[in-house]
């Protein structure tokens, strides 16, 4: 089968959703990553395979995914000819970190009214001027979510590990844009560099490095969306060049960051 791919995206004037995106891969497999947001997916054509805190799931075209920010997923096929899925991207200002933990023991819901409501946020997200709508849909959606994951109590760990993790988190995100190297991050969190990779890997399931890539790409997400050209963007985002950023964002996204833009521009024009 010929790899084929259509990517539609766009930020809409909707609070609370950072982006909305569509999309159409035959062959694509997304590697572990995270997203600093919630990720609502429906799949409306095939199937997803994914692994959500090294456990492995299946996203039916029948059900409603919800993955949770800051834990690591991938994703691929699991049908022969590929998959269709919608997603919205939500802020934590819809789910707040309390839900995470349930999100991750159940992130596929069979919920056919959820489903059906999720559509039409879509339908709503779609149409300028319907934005009062849209919101309105999104508050039902977040209540009907929020029944679904009532917080557990969440698994403790040790803490030494936790905190050593945690802050060398932190500091990843704090310089996001930047370059930090091992040696600096042992010396500020104060662990030796071998004991600081082992506690982030078993705290999140997901190397540093490959942490901050997916964090930088999520942030080109953002300022691709707002018009900024892709070399500004790879500047901005720490990358070396604009074919360094290319490189990873299509490895996660699934397309270039010019492709990523210009479907955002024409998704504007076709919704005008």
């Amino acid at each position: 089968m010929v790899s084929q791919q259509e990517v539609s995206a766009w930020h809409p004037a909707v609070a609370g959703v950072v982006e909305v995106f569509h999309a159409r891969f035959t062959e694509h497999r997304y590697p572990m990553h995270v997203h600093d947001a919630w990720t609502l997916l429906t799949v409306d054509d095939g199937a997803v395979r994914y692994d959500l805190d090294r456990h492995q799931h299946g996203a039916p075209h029948h059900t409603v995914t919800l993955l949770p920010p800051q834990v690591p997923h991938n994703g691929s096929p699991a049908t022969p000819h590929g998959f269709r899925k919608r997603v919205l991207y939500l802020d934590t200002s819809q789910l707040d970190e309390t839900f995470i933990g349930a999100a991750v023991d159940r992130p596929e819901l069979t919920d056919p009214g959820l489903r059906i409501r999720v559509g039409r946020l879509h339908q709503a997200l779609a149409s300028p001027g319907d934005e009062l709508e849209a919101a309105s849909r999104l508050v039902l959606i977040n209540q009907r979510l929020r029944e679904h994951l009532r917080p557990r109590a969440t698994i403790e760990r040790p803490p030494l590990e936790v905190t050593v993790a945690h802050r060398f988190r932190d500091l990843l995100d704090a310089r996001l844009p930047d370059s930090v190297s091992l040696e600096e991050a042992a010396r500020v969190v104060r662990a030796h560099p071998t004991h600081l990779i082992r506690a982030f890997s078993s705290a999140f399931g997901i190397a540093p490095h490959q942490y901050l890539i997916a964090r930088r790409v999520d942030l080109a997400r953002r300022l691709l969306l707002a018009d900024w050209p892709p070399q500004a963007v790879a500047a901005h985002t720490g990358f070396y060049d604009q074919p360094h950023l290319t490189r990873h964002f299509k490895r996660l996204v699934g397309t270039t960051p010019g492709r990523y833009a210009r479907s955002s521009r024409t998704s504007r024009v076709n919704r005008l």
